[in-house]
């Protein structure tokens, strides 16, 4: 059975500036940003979490690449993107992540699609998924049982990011396609719980 989460408010808040460096227009959020030309950005340039995990996104509507953002700051587009496959100087859309639970974190890995195959149970973080014997540089499917997670494209947690959480339908990301409107492969090298 997978863990529900409950967005409550309050638990989070995201501070975002127009110019690198905390410079320039500010505004404060405390849920979705669906379009950040709605509130009168064309992108984000540096942010502050002050709270929560959040998600952020290339492009509005919660699109593009993924970003992971944890409670701290982030003066340049760096700060978020400098290890991913390709350089995304914008984030245009972000939301809190609900189900961080960095204590309680439980994930289940399949070899291929639609949970088949050789599979393995995660409540910890892995910089390495081949060093712990995950024979393949690939998986094919994920389940959520509690907390968020996010997956990184090489170990080390470095390349594209996938976030997966208990609360996407059910937790289940059944084949790659689920990862995001960004994800290409399912290689997935390395995989860590998403701090809150």
């Amino acid at each position: 059975m997978t863990h529900r989460c409950k967005k409550s408010s309050g638990l989070w808040k995201i501070v975002v500036w127009d110019e690198p460096f905390f410079q320039g227009k500010k505004h404060e959020f405390t849920t979705d940003c669906y379009s950040t030309p709605e509130h009168g950005f064309s992108t984000v340039r540096s942010c502050k979490i002050e709270s929560g995990a959040w998600a952020g996104f290339e492009h509005c509507g919660f699109q593009g690449q993924q970003f992971v953002l944890e409670r701290g700051e982030y003066p340049c587009w760096e700060a978020w993107s400098g290890s991913n496959a390709y350089h995304v100087e914008r984030m245009c859309s972000f939301r809190p992540i609900a189900c961080a639970d960095h204590g309680r974190s439980r994930l289940m890995l399949f070899e291929q699609e639609n949970f088949q195959g050789k599979r393995a149970e995660m409540s910890d973080d892995c910089p390495s998924l081949p060093a712990v014997g995950w024979g393949s540089s690939t998986v094919g499917s994920f389940l959520v049982r509690s907390g968020a997670w996010v997956c990184s494209q090489y170990p080390g947690y470095r390349g594209f990011q996938y976030l997966l959480e208990s609360d996407s339908p059910a937790g289940e990301y059944k084949h790659v396609r689920e990862l995001g409107s960004h994800a290409q492969t399912g290689q997935v090298q390395s995989i860590r719980r998403v701090q809150q």
